[in-house]
C-alpha cells in the first residue's frame, strides 16, 4: 500500500484535475465572443445599422438593428453556418479549436485515473506512474492554451464574424471590435489547475527521490575497507 503522504498527493492531483474538467465542459457550453460591426445595406455606403455576432462553440446569435433594415435576432449552429457560407479557413480553425478542446478532456481523463491508481497502489515508474501523470496534465494545458490562441485568431484575423452575418443578409461591414466572453476566460484557470496537478505530484516525486537518496548515501560514503567485508 502507498504512503499517507503518496496518497495525499495525488489524491489532491485527482480533486484538482477534476475540478478542471468541469470548469472546461462549462466553458464549453458558454458564450466565446462578442462581435460588434457598423453594417449598411449592400452598395449604398450609408452605415447606419449594427450587427452583433454572440459565438459559443456551437451556437451563436446574430443580432441586427437597421442592418439592412429594422432589428432582428438569428439563432445558428456555427459549423453548419460556415459551412453552407462556404468559408473553409473559419472552418478548419474552429473544428480545430472543438478538436483540441476535446483532447484536453480526455487526457484529463486520463491524468484523474493514473493518480486514483497511483494513490491505492504502488506501480513501477513508468507511464503509469508521476511520468503518466506529467505527460497527460502537460498535454492538457499546451492544447487548451493553443486553442485560445487558435480560437482568438480565427475571430479577429479571419473573416468568421463577417461571413455568418452575411449568410442571413448582404450588406456592407467595417469596424469590427471583438471582445471574448466567460467561457474562454474559463479555459484559463483550466490550464493553471492542469498545471497545478503537475505541480502536486512533483511535490511528491521530488521528495521521494530526496528520500531514497539520502537511505542510499550511508553505503555511497562508507570507507571501501568495510565495504569489502
Amino acid at each position: 500500500m502507498p504512503s499517507f503522504k503518496k496518497t495525499l498527493h495525488f489524491l489532491s492531483s485527482a480533486l484538482a484535475t477534476s475540478i478542471s474538467i468541469g470548469l472546461l465542459g462549462f466553458a464549453m457550453s458558454a458564450q466565446w465572443s462578442k462581435t460588434t460591426m457598423i453594417c449598411a445595406r449592400s452598395g449604398t455606403g450609408l452605415f447606419n445599422g449594427t450587427a452583433v455576432v454572440t459565438l459559443e462553440l456551437f451556437g451563436g446569435n446574430l443580432q441586427r438593428s437597421s442592418c439592412p433594415s429594422f432589428g432582428s435576432i438569428d439563432d445558428f449552429p456555427v459549423i453548419p453556418t460556415l459551412m453552407e457560407a462556404k468559408d473553409e479557413t473559419s472552418l478548419v480553425l474552429h473544428g480545430l479549436v472543438l478538436c483540441l478542446l476535446v483532447l484536453c478532456l480526455v487526457f484529463s481523463a486520463g491524468s484523474i485515473l493514473i493518480s486514483l491508481y497511483n494513490s491505492v497502489s504502488n506501480p513501477y515508474e513508468t507511464y503509469m506512474g508521476p511520468v503518466g501523470v506529467y505527460t497527460c496534465s502537460s498535454l492538457s494545458a499546451c492544447l487548451s492554451v493553443l486553442a485560445l490562441i487558435i480560437f482568438v485568431l480565427n475571430v479577429i484575423v479571419t473573416n468568421m464574424t463577417e461571413e455568418l452575418v452575411k449568410n442571413f443578409v448582404q450588406v456592407d461591414l467595417k469596424d469590427k471590435v471583438s471582445e471574448v466572453q466567460l467561457g474562454f476566460y474559463l479555459v484559463i484557470p483550466y490550464t493553471v489547475l492542469s498545471l497545478l496537478a503537475i505541480a502536486l505530484i512533483y511535490m511528491y516525486d521530488h521528495a521521494a527521490y530526496t528520500h531514497r537518496r539520502e537511505q542510499q548515501r550511508p553505503t555511497e560514503d562508507a570507507p571501501k575497507e568495510i565495504m569489502m567485508y
